[in-house]
């Protein structure tokens, strides 16, 4: 049997306002976290504004491994900064204490959707 999991990366789009766009699936690794660092790190750098907008879709996400969440928070401690509004869009009760903890470490707001247009909206303003 395969068990699909890992992180997609993508830059989107919303008429002239630029995000990350990230959907968790299963339970993230640390090899998953080796191979999308330097993805992630890769993105931000090419986004010219200091401040980035992430829209993270967990509906599928399981959890993260304990060397994998340890992965999670060194890069957020790493990159908070850089982060202006991270909507996360999920199905779990505790995908939504997982973002709130998520704001202790990011410079801006993080706050939780249970479905992706009002994430969206919220993400654009």
């Amino acid at each position: 049997m395969h068990i699909k999991h890992g992180l997609t990366i993508g830059i989107s789009r919303l008429n002239d306002q630029v995000f990350l766009e990230l959907q968790a699936i299963g339970k993230l690794t640390h090899e998953d976290y080796e191979t999308i660092t330097p993805m992630l790190e890769s993105a931000i750098a090419g986004i010219e504004k200091p401040k980035v907008n992430i829209l993270v879709d967990a509906r599928k996400f399981e959890g993260w491994e304990l060397r994998a969440a340890w992965d999670d928070l060194k890069l957020g401690l790493k990159h908070g900064n850089e982060f202006q509004r991270m909507a996360v869009v999920g199905t779990k009760v505790w995908q939504k204490y997982a973002a709130k903890i998520s704001s202790w470490f990011i410079a801006g707001d993080a706050k939780y959707f249970e479905d992706m247009d009002s994430a969206v909206d919220w993400i654009k303003i």
